[in-house]
């Protein structure tokens, strides 16, 4: 048994359609932002597809200097450092992501609880990746 409920469906619509759609329990009410077959507070298998809003603000984050390949082929690294953080959806649940317009090497400028919006401008083909930037 498949589920269209995966993370291929997800960055396809992500990409396609440039918004954050995660899935809500029919039975239950539960939204989860990430794609899931299963809902994780009644066990039922009765998903659909929820739009987000794409406006959170961010609980927390971290910069990261010592970057992966596929990071430092897109310029990042030391002198470049991304920043990626947990972020509250204005609905309610977390998801991890990285935060697109704020400075890295000064991570003093960069406020938790600051409100951002859903970046979905530069995705990746090869390598998409949920990001969202200061509103």
């Amino acid at each position: 048994m498949t589920s269209e409920f995966n993370s291929a469906a997800f960055y396809n619509k992500l990409k396609e359609e440039k918004k954050l759609v995660g899935v809500k329990c029919q039975d239950c009410g539960h939204l989860s932002p990430e794609p899931r077959p299963m809902c994780p507070e009644c066990h039922g298998f009765n998903m659909e597809w929820h739009q987000f809003s794409g406006k959170a603000t961010l609980s927390t984050f971290t910069c990261i200097s010592i970057v992966p390949v596929k990071m430092a082929a897109k310029g990042y690294g030391r002198d470049k450092p991304y920043c990626t953080g947990i972020v509250d959806l204005e609905e309610g649940p977390r998801i991890s992501a990285m935060i697109n317009g704020v400075d890295g090497t000064n991570p003093q400028g960069i406020e938790t609880g600051m409100n951002l919006v859903l970046d979905a401008e530069e995705l990746d083909e090869e390598s998409p990746a949920l990001a969202f930037r200061p509103a």
